[in-house]
């Protein structure tokens, strides 16, 4: 059996125990980036004796098992020391024996800096050990008596360099080594039992559930495409069991050695809890596996603000004393490592509940987290994710139809003019070459903005003005926060410096995918944005980064468009799971005589609209959620049904206000999980007035009489904006149907994720009314799901006698 480690978690993990160099190690500073321009930057400046990106694997054997140790060191120098006529260029990087005493071997750690590389006195610790361990390893292999060791510094800004140069021995690097093995080997002693367990437990697991239809098939779609190193796209009904029926075969398939850990992504807190119910559910019938949940930082900190200053936070304060304990302690006692958990242990050990978090998923075999943590540029986990070597991990992720609109987030960048004012304000006082450089960035968006009327796209050149005046304030910026600690302008500086350096980080991935724009705010003010109109590559390389993803949702309809924008290659897998509800349960009415057009936007359209919804409800009294394209249309339907129909005596109606907290959120939703009429007082149909696209109209369980009806009103499309425009014409250049792309599919899965909230289980009976006669049309009803089939094509005078018809059916 194999356990196995990058480099990097190896020394971060060790040294942080105070035992080898310097604890402080464990925490490299901040402004310390991988920099992968600044890399490639240096690495193509090398000759050919430099061997940029070499992988390295060493195996330590232990008696019972075997420690993977494995990493990229940045480069390899290679240099004769004899005359050049003797020896011969070496271009591979095995060094052939007869050559090992005549070549002097360098291995160099490249890191990027905002700082002012000037004032680096030395190496960070853990910067060396990195090297150390690539050293030893390549020296190892290669039977070399001395390794040298270069820690490259460069500022990312200014691109000026500063080196460190080391050399060591074999022995001295053996001892070294040993060393660090020798205290990692309690850890891997663990892993190793752990592994054992789980391995046979797996082995013994059986589907948790009878089948149901079409299920198993789905459970070995996904078996299949982990065993071919591939991505399935699942468009999974409601109702297919896709949490379960992904899990397990990935679970399966980590027990037969296909996979290393398991990463289950979702852009909500609710789905997180069901995968963390499902794997619970797994354990109860005979699994051993450790799980943890990864919790937002402003959620999990103990302290009001989470300012992570030893000064400030005690847990902070002495952390990497005790964090290695606590781990321990934690990995020892329990194998659900949840929120609740982690918080106790954290307490117990009085040490960061994040950063325990965060370190408890090196030994965890499933983590559960947001899509951030694979994706986001920012916040990806390095641990795993950073030595650029594609990892046996399987990634489950869930409600995928989400990652397009959250993968264009997280790799676009904006920046407003009048923050770059703000500033210019706050530090006149302080810091006069910082204002300076303000005022220099200001003037060049002021010149951007004479261009531009409501929005303006602008080319590489137009817009590289600026990014070098951004450069420039960068470097004053990074400068000033290294040297003033207790500024009292250092947390204004400090906020927008993040911002400038991420604006930074994407302009260095701009490639066809983006689209540079500038736009005039309806508050008047002035911004520049570089768009990321089409985040597949981006996507893609992150998925890369392990052995197969499978991507589901009960909405990834049209399925070519997902897959076109969420990174799938030739030869990836799609499937379209069978659903298991009786299509008769459910009773889809369509309307042929309204619709939210702009030009229809009447008096009269809003009466019908609610004559609409009162023939429905009034068929049966039960819990119903409307759905309409915007805050204002609702309030017209809503006037117009409160005026109208509205029946206070046996009707209850509650209205999704604009800005609503969790806790109204809670108490909203609290509403539908009680029978109608069963508490003094209450009605006996209660009736919510919602946003399409909104907060209830996905990612909630509302199952039997909870929710007997949901009404959608309109199509869904997304209002028209400069930014839908762009992407409207970005398509449109790429030979696709913009609109499309803009408009129809994003406001189409809108309306099916509405509509699925009305039947959860295969008890739920319920209706969907779709009231926009463009539903009717052949562009809409080609983008139906197939359980949309048998639908009913209803006018004003005939909804109530079909809705009627419809329950009578069923009661």
């Amino acid at each position: 059996m194999e356990i196995q480690i990058s480099v990097r978690n190896l020394v971060e993990f060790i040294l942080r125990s105070g035992n080898i160099d310097n604890r402080k190690a464990a925490s490299p500073d901040n402004a310390m980036q991988e920099g992968g321009r600044i890399h490639r930057m240096i690495q193509r400046r090398m000759g050919s004796e430099y061997h940029a990106e070499v992988f390295l694997r060493h195996l330590f054997e232990t008696k019972d098992y075997v420690i993977r140790i494995e990493g990229r060191a940045d480069g390899i120098i290679i240099e004769p020391e004899a005359d050049i006529a003797q020896v011969p260029e070496l271009t591979d990087i095995e060094i052939p024996v007869s050559y090992r005493d005549s070549v002097t071997v360098t291995v160099d750690e490249i890191k990027g800096t905002y700082r002012d590389i000037h004032k680096l006195k030395e190496a960070m610790p853990v910067h060396l050990a990195q090297a150390k361990c690539y050293a030893y390893i390549y020296g190892r292999q290669n039977d070399l008596r001395n390794v040298r060791i270069r820690i490259t510094y460069c500022n990312i800004d200014t691109e000026e360099i500063k080196y460190f140069h080391f050399e060591y021995s074999m022995e001295e690097l053996e001892e070294w080594f040993e060393e660090v093995i020798g205290q990692y080997r309690k850890w891997a002693d663990f892993q190793f039992q752990w592994q054992n367990l789980r391995q046979q437990s797996i082995k013994q697991l059986g589907f948790p559930f009878p089948y149901r239809q079409g299920q198993k098939e789905l459970v070995t779609y996904v078996y299949q495409t982990i065993y071919h190193k591939k991505k399935l796209f699942i468009e999974a009904p409601t109702g297919v069991g896709k949490t379960i029926s992904t899990l397990f075969p990935a679970v399966k398939s980590m027990g037969e050695g296909r996979g290393q850990k398991i990463f289950y992504l979702t852009a909500k807190t609710i789905t997180r809890t069901v995968a963390d119910d499902t794997i619970e559910l797994m354990r109860q019938q005979g699994l051993k596996l450790k799980s943890v949940i990864l919790t937002a930082k402003d959620k999990i900190c103990f302290m009001e603000e989470s300012e992570c200053n030893p000064e400030y936070c005690p847990y902070a304060k002495g952390h990497f004393d005790r964090i290695n304990d606590a781990m321990y302690d934690l990995l020892t006692h329990a194998d659900n490592f949840n929120r609740e958990t982690i918080e106790d242990y954290a307490m117990k050990h009085q040490v960061c509940p994040f950063e325990m978090c965060l370190d408890m998923s090196l030994f965890a075999d499933v983590v559960i987290c947001d899509y951030n943590y694979l994706f986001d540029p920012h916040v990806y986990l390095k641990r795993f994710f950073s030595e650029g070597i594609r990892g046996e991990y399987i990634f489950l992720i869930d409600e995928a139809h989400n990652l397009v609109d959250r993968g264009r987030e997280m790799y676009s960048a904006v920046l407003k003019k009048e923050d770059f004012l703000v500033l210019k304000r706050t530090v006149k006082d302080f810091d006069g070459k910082m204002y300076r450089q303000l005022e220099r960035c200001n003037r060049e968006l002021l010149e951007l903005k004479r261009e531009c009327e409501s929005y303006l796209c602008l080319d590489d050149v137009e817009a590289a003005p600026f990014v070098r005046a951004l450069v420039r304030l960068s470097t004053v910026m990074s400068d000033y926060l290294e040297e003033h600690e207790e500024s009292p302008v250092r947390k204004e500086i400090l906020d927008f410096y993040f911002e400038i350096s991420h604006f930074l980080l994407i302009n260095d991935k701009m490639d066809d995918n983006y689209v540079i724009y500038t736009q005039m705010e309806s508050d008047g003010g002035f911004s520049i944005k570089l768009f990321c109109v089409n985040p597949s590559k981006n996507l893609r390389e992150c998925m890369m980064r392990g052995r197969s993803t499978i991507l589901f949702s009960a909405t990834l309809l049209p399925i070519q468009y997902y897959k076109r924008l969420l990174g799938a290659e030739e030869g990836d897998y799609e499937v379209y799971a069978h659903s298991v509800f009786d299509p008769r349960k459910r009773g889809l009415f369509i309307a042929n005589d309204v619709t939210s057009k702009y030009t229809r936007r009447t008096d009269m359209e809003y009466y019908n609209i609610a004559a609409y919804i009162s023939k429905i409800i009034n068929q049966r009294e039960g819990n119903y959620m409307l759905f309409f394209p915007s805050h204002a249309f609702l309030q017209n339907v809503y006037e117009a049904f409160y005026h109208h129909f509205l029946d206070m005596s046996r009707m209850d109606c509650i209205l999704q206000e604009e800005y609503m907290d969790e806790q109204s959120r809670e108490a909203f939703l609290s509403r539908f999980e009680n029978k109608p009429g069963t508490e003094k007082g209450q009605a006996g149909t209660l009736i919510g007035f919602c946003v399409l696209g909104g907060i209830f109209s996905e990612g909630i369980d509302l199952k039997k009489d909870s929710l007997i009806g949901a009404v959608i009103v309109g199509t869904g499309l997304p209002q028209v904006c400069n930014e839908r425009e762009i992407l409207k014409s970005f398509f449109e250049s790429q030979g696709d149907n913009g609109f499309d792309f803009a408009y129809k599919y994003p406001g189409m899965n809108k309306v099916l994720q509405a509509a699925g909230r009305v039947i959860r289980t295969v008890d739920d009976v319920g209706i969907v009314a779709l009231l926009d006669e463009r539903f009717l049309t052949a562009a809409y009803l080609r983008m139906f799901p197939r359980e949309w089939e048998d639908y009913e094509r209803v006018s004003l005078e005939q909804i109530e006698k079909r809705v009627e018809r419809f329950w009578d059916e069923w009661l």
